[in-house]
């Protein structure tokens, strides 16, 4: 699968392909591995959370005034950061 892919799914409107994509990618070509990886975020983001410490809200705001580009990029930067909180990132050759 490659970046052409990836454009037709999002021109067809092809959700479904796109998430595919991301977990087959994520998951070293395993969509049940991805799966998992991008849970393994969620998880670890609400366990945080729970922990609840003051947050620097100012800095929230600030950073959601970036451009559309520099928040996705952050989005998927945050992603790997809380999987690698857990017991490993798969690419980083830790399991």
């Amino acid at each position: 699968m490659s970046t052409s892919y990836l454009r037709q799914a999002i021109a067809d409107g092809d959700d479904e392909k796109i998430i595919r994509f991301v977990r087959l990618h994520l998951g070293d070509g395993s969509e049940k591995v991805g799966r998992r990886e991008i849970d393994k975020s969620w998880v670890e983001a609400t366990k945080v959370l729970v922990d609840y410490e003051p947050i620097d809200r100012d800095a929230i705001e600030k950073t959601l005034a970036l451009d559309d580009a520099t928040l996705a990029s952050l989005f998927f930067q945050l992603h790997f950061h809380l999987i690698k909180r857990t017991d490993g990132w798969i690419h980083e050759g830790s399991r």
